[in-house]
């Protein structure tokens, strides 16, 4: 294999795990899907407390105390003026 297709190979891998998670995910965890035939039959779910567990997952409670930037320092530094670096 040449080694100019390994870094397309690490991306597509990576992809794909990610769609795999993403799929695993919602079958065993999303309370709109439903697998089981007796749970099919209910209709219109009322459970709002599954739903709201399923959409304030870990890593969104953790990602709201955070400041939404990328790179704070970097965007301190560029964004500040030329007389607030001195």
């Amino acid at each position: 294999m040449k080694p100019e297709v390994y870094p397309l190979l690490a991306a597509m891998g990576f992809v794909v795990t990610m769609v795999g998670f993403q799929l695993s995910r919602n079958l065993v965890l999303n309370p709109d899907v439903r697998i089981n035939k007796n749970k099919r039959l209910m209709g219109v779910l009322e459970n709002g407390e599954e739903g709201e567990k399923y959409a304030e997952h870990g890593l969104r409670r953790f990602l709201r105390t955070r400041p939404p930037e990328v790179m704070p320092t970097l965007n301190s530094f560029f964004s500040s003026s030329s007389s607030d670096q001195k």
